[in-house]
């Protein structure tokens, strides 16, 4: 699980509900809900969301939300050194020798190309074929970020849109001096709701989404060069510090050397 998701969501929380409590007590708390603002501003932008999407599209936006609190498993050392390994078996053994190791893959995509060499396909085919296939999946991802994005961006609309609501409920009310505090409690909360459904869930989604598809995409690219320098015949080692401009100098410093020399 991914911790910084989880913890940053609940501290958030937190602090806008200790803002609220803090010197007036918990039951200031049922001033802050209001039925009315919350099916104005999240039902009005989930919905226009919806209208604006397939409906499976709007169902696996949804589901994405989850994807923040999941570990991917994407770290770009670990598939250099899948790599390097891969170099160092077909260089003792031969580029057929990959078909049996790649058995051991979980990496779809590695075991793609790594099947692709060993049928003997033309290397400028082979990075077309995977950079396709690659392109598709950013394609997806991006779908899921920018759902999270246009949510982000109709919450604070459709507060805005709840707050005018309530402000003409208000001055409908002006001869009732005991209406109008209420009516524009409910128009400055669907403000709230709309600030807080950007802010709180929409924008750190979205974020935290596109730093994933980076770092898978950043992955894949290593998959792809680190193949076709394997079938190229290319020393371990050179193709380990070929891989290896990839990484940060911290991740460069940590991996150590893992290739081998020529025998």
């Amino acid at each position: 699980m991914d911790l910084a998701s989880l913890i940053g969501l609940v501290v958030c929380l937190i602090l806008v509900v200790f803002g609220i409590v803090a010197g007036n007590g918990f039951g200031v708390i049922v001033n802050f809900l209001d039925l009315n603002s919350a099916l104005i501003t999240f039902g009005g932008a989930f919905c226009a969301i919806l209208a604006s999407n397939t409906m499976s599209d709007f169902v696996s936006g949804l589901k994405s939300l989850t994807l923040i609190f999941k570990d991917p498993g994407n770290n770009t050392p670990d598939v250099i050194k899948k790599i390097i390994d891969l170099s160092n078996v077909a260089r003792k053994e031969g580029l057929l020798s990959l078909e049996e190791a790649a058995g051991d893959l979980d990496d779809a995509f590695l075991k793609k190309g790594i099947l692709l060499i060993v049928d003997g396909t033309d290397s400028e085919l082979v990075r077309g074929i995977m950079e396709t296939e690659m392109i598709a999946i950013d394609e997806r991802h991006k779908k899921k970020i920018n759902f999270w994005s246009d949510v982000g961006a109709m919450g604070p609309a459709w507060g805005m849109i709840g707050t005018l609501v309530g402000l003409v409920n208000m001055l409908q009310a002006m001869d009732d001096p005991s209406a109008i505090g209420p009516s524009m409690a409910v128009a400055l909360i669907t403000t709230l709701y709309g600030s807080l459904l950007a802010n709180w869930i929409c924008t750190p989604a979205s974020a935290k989404l596109k730093v994933r598809n980076e770092e898978e995409m950043t992955g894949k690219q290593i998959a792809i060069e680190g193949l076709l320098s394997i079938q190229a015949g290319e020393n371990p080692r050179v193709i380990e510090e070929k891989l290896k401009s990839f990484l940060s100098p911290a991740d460069k410093a940590a991996m150590g050397t893992g290739g081998e020399a020529d025998g």
